[in-house]
């Protein structure tokens, strides 16, 4: 048993660094390229920052309907920041790149305080080291991509 469990864990890590290689590659080219390239890797880093904070949301969506099943009490708070969470992320992606890119980055960090909250409660506090590093590397790379915008 511990072997699939480190087996699993070792692939969950490795996804998850490997996840970020968007915000840091894009964060680096924004500082690199021409400025008129700026518009288009924004855009790129903005609607990759969109979809992992749905994916984050999602989690909350999983939670929800695991404690529907096994223990028939669901705290809405998963099903709310489910959808809360893309809606702020979908907003950041129509915004200009110096306005939605930190809007990211405070979504993404607002998506780590609410599992710091929650999953503990739903067994997974074990999981919120690994969180906050790859939230870390995200916000910080959406904060620093807004300054070359």
């Amino acid at each position: 048993m511990q072997r699939t469990e480190d087996t699993t864990w070792l692939l969950i890590s490795r996804l998850g660094y490997a996840g970020l290689a968007p915000f840091v590659i894009l964060t680096l080219l924004l500082w690199l390229v021409d400025a008129e390239l700026h518009p288009f890797i924004a855009l790129a880093m903005a609607g990759y920052g969109a979809v992992i904070v749905s994916f984050l949301g999602g989690i909350h969506w999983g939670i929800g309907f695991r404690n529907a099943i096994t223990s028939h009490n669901a705290p809405p708070v998963h099903f709310v920041w489910g959808v809360v969470a893309p809606l702020l992320a979908w907003v950041a992606v129509m915004m200009p790149a110096f306005a939605g890119l930190p809007l990211l980055g405070f979504v993404l960090i607002g998506c780590y305080v609410m599992d710091y909250r929650t999953w503990p409660a739903a067994g997974l506090g074990g999981w919120l080291r690994f969180r906050l590093h790859l939230t870390l590397v995200a916000s910080l790379s959406c904060f620093i991509a807004a300054g070359a915008t």
